[in-house]
């Protein structure tokens, strides 16, 4: 039984013991809340509603599948990253005019590039933006062993 979530993704390679199979990458989730989707400067998501939640942070090589909407605000947002390095802002790097009006999986209209650093991510008015959102974005690190860690 695997015990960590490394261990069960080397386990999905199917118990070969020569590292013949490519177990892949996993997806995760990351949950997220913007507490005013209507500023106009980018500021970092947090995890929660929670007071003194931490900002959420995706690690270097994330590549953005969809966002969850589960709480909805209203009109678009821009969400983007911030290098946690430099503080560089890329206003879009996620998702450009995202509709957060009402529930549902946004896919298209991502950009699926990877980050190339750690970074926050950001929100900002997009088109009318307003009121509090939440959700999941679900993501992807690209493994640069290509699977042959598995054992």
């Amino acid at each position: 039984m695997a015990v960590s979530t490394t261990q069960s993704i080397w386990r999905s390679g199917g118990g070969d013991q020569t590292r013949t199979a490519y177990c892949g990458s996993g997806v995760m989730a990351a949950q997220f809340y913007i507490a005013d989707a209507s500023v106009a400067t980018a500021t970092n998501v947090k995890i929660s509603s929670a007071a003194g939640a931490p900002n959420l942070i995706l690690p270097a090589g994330a590549v953005v599948l969809s966002v969850a909407i589960n709480d909805a605000g209203a009109g678009s947002v821009d969400l983007g990253t911030r290098d946690v390095s430099d503080g560089t802002v890329t206003a879009a790097a996620i998702a450009n005019n995202l509709s957060v009006a009402s529930a549902g999986v946004v896919t298209s209209g991502l950009t699926l590039t990877a980050t190339s650093e750690l970074a926050y991510v950001t929100a900002r008015i997009d088109t009318s933006g307003s009121g509090t959102v939440g959700g999941y974005i679900t993501y992807f690190v690209a493994d640069p062993l290509v699977g042959q860690q598995n054992v």
